[in-house]
């Protein structure tokens, strides 16, 4: 039994002996948790230093045999301040931050807190249930019965301890500061407008690069390009678990729509273990990279991401980055991304592709095409029924993420419309939940082929024309987040509807 006792003092030193010294290292925030629980902020900052020295008063009183009882007595006062203050603000709904042991270890309280600090008590009161002459032997005791060597190792034991704890000490800082410059850097780049997340900045160049195929050639982005259609870079690894799991629609969009995109797979490895994964699905265009030279020079964070590069060759959309961004930029990627090139020495009015030729798009001052389409209610909605008031044709895309991008500016937008402001009128694709699910309060209407917002001369999302009071095309098509909301803000649309023609 003398065993067991000693070992409970010794247990609730340890303990008093780490909180005290840690919140002594920390008393700024020490204070601030007294003041998160409910200390009136006069008394925190006394209170402060006293409950530190307090905690490591018990630790000095429960080592000796003559004074265990005592520290005992005082560690179960301490515990049950704790655990009646974390109670009353478990009661309230509130859990502050203990700062129980200050940097070592800090989080809100909770139910394993009260426990923790309900099982110390039932130690402190074991031993105080003893009484005054039962509290075990001495902690201390045993040093008088040391030999020199003893000693000696003793003294060893504990600098090398020290070391220890001052060298984990260090590094605690150490990694602390690195957090605070990390967050100091991100305010800046948020400041500066940098997000280093989202890869090259739409519109600029794309980085040229020439990588070695599975079967040896090699392979250039120009060459790529050739065919005058968009290039969907997407960035894998063969010891990559997510990228696996995308090769089987990898290989299908490759083969389903070859005529309008090129997809191109920018991997690293060995091409025995490229070719062990894409051979089952039959994806083609996998290109090499040495050292990861390419996913550095497009600033793309991981694998599976990816990003588009038009058939200008400049950078197309923002890093998709995962499987599901991957899917919303392929769906958007397979939108005609331009017009319809004039009849080659082929004969063919789309180029390459031989797709058939959009109808031309009416100009600014002619009538702008019939619209009957029906809303998410299902009633046939008729752009003629909206005339005598300047509407903005919306053209939309729930599953476009650079729709997704706007949706926030385009909701204020709604909420707030500057005065003289057109309605809107939202053309989009995909299903009736989809759209519900976008929470637009303006008339949204489905066309599902896209066949109503290509006879406006839209050749994606998100795109946006102005029809004036007349029915008639009073504006360019726009593209992009930033042209449609400078559309539906211009002074045009504030004062009266135009009907400029050309």
């Amino acid at each position: 039994m003398a065993v067991l006792f000693l070992s409970a003092r010794v247990l609730l030193a340890v303990v008093f002996v780490v909180a005290g010294l840690a919140k002594l290292a920390d008393r700024a925030r020490a204070r601030q948790a007294l003041r998160d629980f409910g200390v009136p902020a006069a008394l925190a900052t006394p209170l402060g230093l006293l409950l530190p020295l307090a905690e490591l008063a018990v630790v000095l009183a429960l080592l000796p045999t003559r004074s265990a009882w005592w520290g005992a007595l005082g560690a179960l006062v301490l515990l049950l301040l704790f655990i009646a203050g974390i109670g009353a603000n478990l009661a309230r709904g509130r859990t502050p931050d203990c700062h129980c042991f200050g940097q070592l270890h800090s989080a809100p309280v909770g139910w394993p807190t009260l426990t923790r600090n309900a099982v110390l008590a039932a130690v402190a009161a074991f031993v105080v249930w003893q009484g005054p002459t039962r509290a075990g032997p001495s902690a201390v005791g045993w040093l008088g019965t040391l030999t020199a060597a003893q000693w000696a190792g003793l003294v060893v034991g504990l600098v090398v301890l020290g070391l220890l704890a001052a060298q984990g000490w260090i590094l605690l800082q150490l990694v602390q500061q690195n957090g605070r410059l990390l967050v100091r850097l991100e305010a800046v780049e948020k400041h500066l407008g940098i997000d280093p997340t989202q890869g090259l900045p739409v519109g600029t160049p794309a980085p040229s690069f020439r990588l070695a195929s599975l079967e040896g050639e090699r392979v250039t982005l120009d060459a790529l390009r050739a065919l005058g259609k968009p290039v969907l870079l997407v960035f894998v690894d063969p010891g990559c678990g997510p990228c696996t799991a995308l090769l089987p629609e990898i290989g299908r969009w490759q083969r389903d729509h070859a005529a309008t995109l090129t997809l191109a797979l920018i991997s690293s490895g060995t091409p025995e273990a490229n070719r062990t994964k894409v051979a089952e699905h039959a994806v083609t265009h996998v290109l090499l990279q040495r050292d990861a030279e390419v996913i550095r020079a497009y600033q793309v964070p991981a694998t599976p991401n990816a990003v588009l590069v038009r058939p200008d060759g400049t950078i197309g959309s923002p890093v998709a980055r995962g499987a599901e961004a991957i899917r919303e930029l392929v769906a958007h990627a397979l939108l005609p991304s331009a017009p319809p090139l004039p009849a080659g020495a082929n004969g063919r009015a789309n180029g390459a592709t031989g797709a058939p030729a959009m109808p031309a798009a009416p100009r600014i001052g002619e009538p702008a095409p019939p619209l009957t389409l029906p809303d998410l209610t299902g009633t046939s909605v008729d752009l003629a029924v909206l005339r005598g008031h300047p509407t903005l044709v919306l053209f939309w895309n729930p599953a476009c993420g650079f729709c997704q991008q706007m949706l926030d500016d385009l909701k204020e937008w709604e909420r707030r419309p500057p005065q003289g402001a057109p309605r809107l009128l939202v053309v989009s694709t995909g299903t009736v939940e989809a759209n519900q699910a976008q929470g637009l309060r303006s008339q949204v209407v489905l066309d599902e082929g896209f066949a109503v917002a290509r006879a406006f001369g839209a050749t994606g999302t998100p795109m946006a024309v102005l029809v004036d009071g007349d029915g008639k095309i009073a504006s360019e098509v726009v593209t992009g987040a930033q042209a449609v909301l400078a559309l539906a803000r211009s002074k045009q649309t504030r004062t009266q509807p135009a009907t400029a023609s050309r």
